[in-house]
């Protein structure tokens, strides 16, 4: 009796198995030790009785992160796997603002930038939050459309969910839609682009228009 009473306290209430290191897995924008502190982990803690919901939750509050999953590491580890945002598009706040936001395929905006960032499409919305249907849609046309295509991409706008436009490189605008049916408008528009044109209407693929 005295041996079983000796291997719970052992487990539940020793240090002896307790917390000593925190493990970061998947952070390359955000700093582990960053994470390390928001996580609060416990240390000396008893491994069985860590909450690991708590401390999950705690680091999914943190801007440039997507997604947390936290585990025990026997005999004395906690781990912490990441999965961080990744930017789909900015949007610039003007001279009155702070500067260009970084935004997510879900509408999240989750960092803040002095310079304006290389290599994404600027967001040309009254308002961005991944509250707004508008935003969720433009985001999502932009994490779906082809890598070729993307690249032409200088900027998004859309006036409603299913009214998403985009303004290429060679200044060109084209008239997106919806997200549905991305592959088919995609060759669709791939196709017109080599016509003479200012505007080039994808949204409804079966009957595509150049102006």
């Amino acid at each position: 009796m005295l041996t079983v009473a000796a291997f719970v306290y052992l487990l539940f209430f020793s240090s002896m198995l307790g917390l000593r290191s925190v493990l970061v897995v998947g952070a390359q924008s955000v700093s582990a030790d960053q994470i390390r502190v928001v996580a609060a982990a416990p240390m000396d803690k008893p491994m069985l009785r860590l909450d690991t919901d708590e401390i999950r939750d705690r680091v999914a509050t943190m801007p440039g992160i997507a997604t947390v999953e936290v585990s025990r590491s026997w005999p004395s580890t906690v781990e912490i796997s990441v999965t961080e945002r990744a930017a789909i598009a900015f949007f610039d706040t003007g001279p009155a603002g702070d500067g260009f936001h970084l935004v997510d395929g879900g509408g999240v905006v989750f960092k803040t930038l002095k310079e304006k960032p290389a290599g994404l499409p600027e967001l040309k919305l009254p308002l961005v939050s991944a509250d707004d249907p508008v935003t969720r849609a433009v985001t999502a046309v932009l994490g779906i459309v082809p890598p070729q295509l993307q690249k032409q991409i200088v900027s998004a706008s859309a006036k409603t969910p299913g009214s998403v436009e985009f303004t290429l490189t060679s200044g060109k605008t084209v008239r997106w839609g919806d997200a549905d049916q991305t592959d088919r408008k995609a060759k669709v528009l791939a196709a017109l682009l080599t016509q003479e044109g200012k505007l080039y209407d994808v949204s409804a693929p079966e009957l595509p228009t150049v102006s």
